[in-house]
């Protein structure tokens, strides 16, 4: 079968692959009927995380129908509808009864194959789900593909991001900004309405995502501009942001987000962070009184409370996708993401 396989840094090709096979009884085997690209890929890409072996299938976002399941697999049958986090999740660990699945014990990425082990990734047509019934999530008929596959990542790191700000609808100031407006900082924006924010600022340097993020309710700040501290200052009397999310990872964003909030305020970052030193000192955070929030989303204990919300809410959350590939155009759908060209966002795939 055909998928797109890492070779190197900013290589990338269509090769042939070995089926997936039923590897152990708790294994499922899944067509991938829509993919997706990731910000977190192009740390591969680019070379900003190393140690992928070449020849590794890429990505991590994906929605399909089960095709085949092991034999102590019991929540699944063959044609169910279902969605998957980035991550595999044995539902029995210390960290997956917290609800913190991202810490899971026996954890492993999605197109992630280090010195010969790890997770093929779902830039394909099948893919091998280890621990399938603690995994996967039903998908029910209602939700398209296309949604089901920003219910895998992008929509739980938003939402996760939120609640790490502490946005609640009784609070009287709620003045938030999320810093960088690709996938999760737009998911992050819808978030943030959900959870009860009056005023959200977006942040960025690209026009169409800030066109994109004022569509969403927020109201857009260009960094261009020289005259976006006046503005900031403007709505919080000159104080800061009661809370910023950081949706990038790098340590220009980090210290962006640092500068923004106030003291006493929340920074929250979901961004991967691609940097070895905080862009800020000790006695800087002393000085300020700030919270501070990292982390992963655990977004498979997220998902099924999720789910329902998209349903009750009506939400569109397939704004963020502005292109769609087959497979056969995976090295042109990476080159354009990773280049931003023609209002790029979010980019699917179609096996």
């Amino acid at each position: 079968m055909k998928a797109i396989t890492f070779e190197g840094i900013r290589k990338i090709k269509i090769a042939e692959v070995p089926e997936p096979r039923i590897q152990d009884s708790r294994d499922v085997i899944i067509r991938v009927e829509r993919g997706a690209l990731c910000g977190s890929d192009m740390h591969v890409y680019n070379g900003r995380e190393t140690g992928i072996d070449e020849g590794t299938v890429m990505g991590h976002e994906f929605t399909g129908t089960v095709m085949e399941t092991g034999k102590e697999v019991s929540n699944f049958k063959q044609g169910d509808r279902v969605a998957s986090p980035f991550t595999l999740n044995c539902g029995d660990c210390f960290y997956c009864k917290k609800g913190l699945s991202a810490r899971c014990e026996k954890s492993r990425l999605f197109g992630w194959v280090e010195n010969g082990i790890g997770l093929q990734g779902v830039h394909t047509k099948y893919v091998r789900v280890p621990f399938g019934d603690s995994t996967l999530v039903k998908l029910p008929d209602e939700i398209s593909w296309e949604t089901g596959v920003l219910m895998g990542d992008n929509f739980p790191t938003g939402y996760f991001c939120a609640e790490m700000a502490e946005i609640k609808p009784d609070q009287t100031y709620i003045v938030i900004g999320v810093i960088g407006c690709g996938p999760i900082g737009l998911m992050t924006i819808i978030s943030t309405f959900l959870q009860g924010a009056e005023n959200v600022f977006a942040v960025d340097l690209l026009q169409n995502r800030l066109k994109k993020a004022k569509q969403l309710g927020a109201i857009p700040i260009n960094t261009n501009d020289k005259s976006w501290k006046e503005v900031v200052n403007e709505y919080t009397e000159g104080r800061g942001f009661d809370g910023v999310m950081e949706a990038v990872g790098s340590a220009a964003t980090m210290k962006l987000a640092f500068d923004m909030v106030r003291p006493g305020g929340i920074l929250a970052s979901v961004g991967v962070q691609a940097y070895e030193q905080l862009p800020f000192n000790p006695p800087g955070l002393y000085d300020k009184n700030i919270t501070m929030k990292f982390g992963r989303c655990p977004a498979r204990s997220y998902m099924e409370k999720l789910i329902p919300l998209v349903q009750k809410e009506q939400l569109d959350l397939t704004t963020v996708i502005t292109h769609t590939f087959s497979l056969e155009e995976g090295v042109e759908a990476y080159r354009l993401f990773d280049e931003q060209k023609d209002e790029c966002i979010k980019v699917l795939l179609k096996p």
